[in-house]
């Protein structure tokens, strides 16, 4: 996976802003900063990869994340309010509903004339994303002229673009009101827009999930993501304690490891490699085969079907470890081996016994009306996603006259996971539905491979003298197996 690298030119606003912060951080004493007796922080965002969402082990996402440790510092009860829109964001701020707003705003001239912003976190670009199946990549502003650009309203890019018309009358766009950052990637990978802006930070996390989209240059200068608050005393309290949490983690490494985890190595979603698979099949399997075998039958489950949600989670790697800190065999969360009683997750054996008692308690979990095979499916999607989310893609599955049992009609819905006109009415919210599909998927052909692999072996090969009655084509096919 390549990482588009995002870097930040000066300018005097930022220089002056520097200077400001400086003077600032260089006349507090940090450890006398008190909360201004408040005993809440209340954040309002939206729902999306790069903000605010929940996966099978609760919220998370990089605002998230970073809030969290901001409420942590200040002794600060955290409640977090999703919203559906950038003017539902303003809105909140506008009316006191919320003392910041944490959903990757950009740092403006028109947003400075209405609201305080934080030290800045993280530097973006703002990249003009086309579909490189159907279009020619464009060059300059003068090539998206007469095609069809959509955008989120009230953002950012509006601000550019606005600029940039008056040296290009002839460039136009529309703003959807309700698209968010998947909907806007939606639209240029089904030929719906030609093209759109998006944040760089947004691109690099969504990018596994359109493999056919790209950036194709950069306009405006680079911008800065930060806290939006509202104008008042709090919030002039507020960020003397926002600048002490930043210097903080920033000289610390806690920054840095955050903008790591969800950007520089973000997903992306592989084709599988049916010859990787079948190389580790005959190199690493062997070694770990009996005991997958003992755990799955100890578990009552086939012991294909555990040897190949191993394979998906840590690829045959008992020391896995992932940017978020799932560990082993079964890439175990700290909470779920707690749970299942595992004390050490990089045991090997423990680890398959988590994972597997972890996958029975979610199958016994599923309704009745779901039969096997599909409740297998099932079972794997919520190992995956987390079980609240299945029950949200049920219940759209069933709005749309689909079969709420059966894995083929949920399959297609899980995607709509991910996009607010749909997720926004479902009670656990934003989920990488797609990344979960691709995760049945895979496992799914592991298990059919194995399944497949087991059966050639002990099949009886045709006598040689029925060769003659073959095709030339299909005698090789033969000896193969």
């Amino acid at each position: 996976m390549h990482y588009y690298p995002v870097t930040l030119t000066p300018r005097l606003r930022q220089l002056l802003s520097s200077l400001w912060l400086m003077m600032l951080l260089s006349a507090c004493d940090f450890s006398k900063l008190e909360p201004d007796n408040k005993t809440h922080l209340k954040v309002v965002t939206r729902n999306g990869l790069t903000t605010y969402y929940q996966d099978k082990n609760g919220p998370t996402g990089f605002e998230y994340e970073l809030v969290k440790r901001y409420a942590e510092f200040q002794n600060l009860e955290l409640e977090f309010v999703s919203v559906h829109s950038l003017d539902d964001i303003f809105t909140a701020l506008r009316e006191n509903r919320a003392d910041l707003a944490a959903a990757g705003l950009t740092i403006t001239p028109q947003r400075q004339q209405q609201w305080l912003f934080s030290p800045s976190y993280l530097d973006v670009q703002q990249w003009v994303i086309y579909n490189r199946k159907t279009h020619r990549k464009p060059k300059a502003l003068s090539d998206l002229i007469g095609n069809r650009m959509v955008i989120m309203t009230s953002s950012s890019h509006g601000e550019i673009l606005q600029q940039l018309q008056l040296q290009h009358p002839e460039l136009s766009w529309h703003e959807a009101p309700d698209a968010e950052t998947i909907d806007l990637l939606d639209m240029v990978a089904n030929g719906e827009s030609d093209y759109t802006v998006i944040d760089s930070n947004d691109f690099i996390a969504n990018r596994g999930f359109y493999p056919s989209l790209r950036p194709a240059f950069e306009i405006g200068d680079p911008g800065q993501l930060a806290w939006a608050l509202p104008k008042n005393a709090h919030s002039e309290q507020q960020l003397l304690s926002l600048a002490a949490f930043f210097k903080e983690i920033t000289e610390d490494g806690t920054l840095q490891q955050l903008q790591e985890r969800f950007y520089s190595h973000a997903e992306e979603q592989e084709q599988v490699s049916t010859n990787t698979f079948a190389k580790a099949v005959d190199n690493k399997l062997p070694q770990y085969r009996e005991l997958i075998e003992k755990t799955a039958q100890q578990y009552n489950i086939d012991w294909r079907l555990l040897a190949s949600i191993s394979y998906q989670e840590s690829h045959w790697n008992p020391r896995a470890r992932s940017p978020t800190g799932v560990r082993g065999m079964m890439m175990l969360t700290q909470s779920t081996a707690k749970e299942m009683n595992i004390i050490n997750r990089l045991d090997l054996e423990q680890s398959l016994q988590g994972g597997a008692a972890y996958f029975k308690k979610i199958k016994r979990k599923l309704p009745s009306a779901v039969k096997e095979p599909d409740r297998t499916w099932f079972a794997l999607a919520a190992y995956n996603l987390g079980l609240g989310h299945i029950k949200d893609v049920r219940k759209i599955t069933k709005q749309q006259g689909g079969d709420p049992n059966k894995w083929a009609d949920i399959k297609t819905r899980l995607p709509l996971l991910q996009k607010r006109n749909w997720y926004r009415n479902t009670k656990y919210g934003y989920a990488r539905g797609q990344e979960a599909l691709t995760y049945v998927q895979n496992i799914r052909h592991y298990y059919n491979y194995l399944q497949w692999s087991e059966l050639s072996q002990n099949r009886t090969p045709p006598p040689k003298q029925m060769d003659q009655y073959l095709p030339e084509s299909l005698l090789g096919s033969f000896d193969a197996l």
